[in-house]
């Protein structure tokens, strides 16, 4: 017996639909769409959104039109320290080095890559040679920052950058924080080369003691309380000149150039000014300053040796 007609006016019941396939891996078959295109999506391009999911290509055409945040001094918004994490890899990567070349093993400060990239005005080897920045070895200006003396000398400059880079950073951005950190260091071996030309010395010493000088500047310009900082950066200035074998050129060098270059990313051009004109401002006074440090380097010898 066969079933009877529908009924004059019905719709027909609906046939199996063909399964619709992902529009960017046609061999997988989904159920999901993107919110914004309505093209189907599969599990591994579904982007999760306010509602529902996007594809990927929606989600960066979104973002192309999405203007990066600023922090309070220009720099564009970090989500991560990647420059301090980089630095601070780099410090250990030098210190392993260090323990791996001396004579006898494990001594750091017996590395031969001491007498080749510590800071060192001038000197004379046992063989006659003539060493340091003098005779032309500028590297040593900021080679000097990834190597240090003893595993305590690392473990408390590490463990200071680690505290004082990471917020340093998510203040200026990747590039101002990298920009103070290299000034800092190049500021206390310059001050070295002048002061105490024929002392070798290692350590990011200077370039710590610029982060001091740059969160007092930053800090206050935030208004916060700075009285731990105080205490800490006094404590250490007054270990500087206690404690023997410290070089108080390189601490005094970064500090200064800390204070400078904080000065600038806070106060200057003005904080209603644009960012472009912020970024402009900030790298022609950084620049300015390198160059002054260089001009210094290139009359050592006169300053120093009359």
């Amino acid at each position: 017996m066969t079933a009877p007609p529908p009924p004059s006016g019905a719709a027909p019941e609906p046939g199996p639909t063909a399964p619709r396939t992902c529009y960017r891996h046609p061999d997988r078959e989904t159920g999901v769409s993107c919110t914004r295109c309505e093209r189907p999506i599969c599990p591994d391009c579904m982007v999760e959104a306010s509602v529902g999911f996007q594809c990927p290509r929606c989600v960066a055409e979104g973002n192309r039109g999405v203007r990066r945040t600023r922090t309070p001094f220009g720099g564009r918004t970090v989500a991560k320290p990647y420059v301090t994490w980089t630095l601070l890899g780099l410090m250990a990567a030098g210190f392993i080095a260090q323990l791996g070349t001396s004579d006898p093993i494990g001594q750091a400060g017996y590395s031969g890559l001491v007498r080749e990239f510590a800071m060192l005005g001038f000197g004379r080897w046992e063989d006659g040679t003539l060493r340091g920045v003098m005779t032309g070895e500028w590297y040593r200006l900021i080679t000097a920052a990834f190597l240090h003396g003893s595993i305590f000398h690392l473990l408390f400059n590490g463990y200071a950058l680690y505290v004082l880079g990471t917020q340093l950073e998510r203040w200026l951005g990747h590039g101002r924080f990298l920009a103070l950190w290299v000034v800092g260091a190049l500021s206390g071996s310059v001050l070295s080369l002048l002061a105490a030309p024929t002392q070798l010395s290692v350590g990011a010493s200077g370039a710590i003691f610029a982060l001091f000088g740059a969160v007092l500047v930053i800090g206050k310009r935030l208004g916060l309380d700075l009285r731990m900082v105080l205490v800490l950066m006094g404590v250490n200035l007054v270990l500087t000149f206690v404690v023997p074998n410290i070089s108080w050129t390189a601490h005094i060098g970064g500090l200064v150039a800390g204070l400078a270059v904080g000065a600038v990313f806070a106060y200057l051009p003005g904080r209603q000014a644009k960012a472009s004109s912020r970024t402009l401002t900030h790298a022609l006074l950084v620049a300015a300053l390198v160059a002054l440090l260089a001009v210094l380097v290139a009359a050592a010898p006169v300053i120093v040796l009359g």
